[in-house]
């Protein structure tokens, strides 16, 4: 399964990296993040492995992210594993304007067992699910919206 999704970011691209850019900042924007933990490896470079762990509803999923590319501002890639998925994203981030940037990010998902029958009947939840997390990354970006903090009360 493949797609690729987008959204404009009304911050200068320099902005943009920044908050990116900050494995503190996840918790911000990506609901249901429990933990980030880093593994091995340089933190932020190509080839370091964080273990990241989500609560989305009743549901625990534990993924580990390998970085495959860091060509910041303009790209930063990566691979993400748990049971029964393989992800791989290429993030590309592209000046609009002195403040405007374009986010764009494909994901490839290759699937094992039994999700290689589900998956493919739910790659609009997938593709949901993804831009949950662009647009909750833009309302923290420009607005300061925390969505963890938003969940926990």
């Amino acid at each position: 399964m493949k797609y690729t999704i987008e959204i404009e970011l009304d911050l200068p691209r320099d902005r943009v990296i920044e908050l990116f850019d900050s494995s503190e900042n996840l918790y911000k924007w990506q609901e249901g993040l429990q933990s980030f933990d880093h593994a091995s490896g340089e933190p932020g470079q190509p080839g370091a492995i964080s273990n990241l762990v989500f609560q989305i509803g009743k549901r625990r999923i534990e993924m580990t992210e390998t970085i495959t590319e860091r060509n910041l501002p303009d790209e930063f890639n990566g691979t993400y594993d748990c049971k029964g998925c393989h992800n791989i994203v290429k993030n590309r981030f592209i000046e609009l304007g002195s403040d405007k940037t374009k986010w764009e990010s494909e994901n490839v998902f290759r699937f094992s067992g039994i999700m290689r029958f589900i998956a493919p009947l739910m790659k609009g939840v997938f593709r949901k699910q993804s831009m949950k997390y662009l647009r909750a990354f833009k309302a923290f970006a420009e607005e300061g919206v925390d969505v963890n903090a938003a969940t926990s009360e």
